[in-house]
């Protein structure tokens, strides 16, 4: 039984960060996963950024709150979940997520949690656990299933190595050049066919 293991942002619903940036006119906050492969850097940025310029948690949830999903990632969650399990694996936050789980029908959520001082200024981060996206497809490989992971991003690419079939979903050329290994699909009815076919036992030819 295949199991389906996707990013968020980019696959599902817009980047945050992009909208954060776009919002608060902060142009250095749209640098995301599709640049910068270290997750860890790139938290650590942003939160440099947001303390220079006095931004704290409730202004990125007024921005997130405005933030609607992908055109016909609804319909897709749906016909996925009529056929398999699905799992959002994704480096956002608890803090973050709650407003687009409702509006995506509140798939399964794996992701991280933030840290704020008494002021909801965010001083830190914590990770679910190291790598945690591979670690999630190893952990179901554990328990004999066959993962499809699906991703757009330098953070999604360990995943998509470790699942049994690894997608990239509108990845930026950067990262299908780094990645070649990985089929390219850009349009939600392209993975129907493809998930179907090895739901169905039937994949297709490389």
């Amino acid at each position: 039984m295949y199991i389906v293991c996707s990013d968020l942002e980019g696959v599902f619903v817009p980047e945050v960060w992009i909208n954060v940036a776009d919002k608060t006119s902060i142009p250095e906050l749209r640098r995301t996963t599709r640049d910068e492969p270290d997750y860890n850097l790139l938290m650590r940025q942003r939160m440099e950024i947001l303390d220079r310029h006095g931004l704290k948690l409730h202004d990125i949830q007024e921005v997130i709150s405005r933030i609607r999903p992908l055109p016909g990632a609804v319909d897709f969650i749906g016909w996925v979940k009529e056929r398999s399990q699905l799992i959002v694996v994704s480096d956002t936050f608890i803090q973050f997520a709650d407003p687009l789980m409702q509006q995506l029908g509140r798939p399964t959520l794996f992701c991280h949690t933030l840290v704020m001082d008494g002021t909801n200024r965010i001083i830190d981060f914590k990770l679910r656990q190291p790598d945690p996206k591979r670690r999630t497809v190893e952990a179901l490989q554990s328990l004999k299933y066959k993962v499809i992971a699906m991703g757009d991003s330098y953070n999604d690419c360990s995943m998509l190595q470790q699942a049994d079939v690894g997608i990239l979903f509108r990845p930026p050329e950067n990262v299908v050049r780094d990645f070649p290994q990985f089929p390219v699909v850009h349009q939600y009815d392209e993975l129907k066919v493809i998930l179907q076919s090895y739901f169905d036992g039937k994949p297709p030819s490389k």
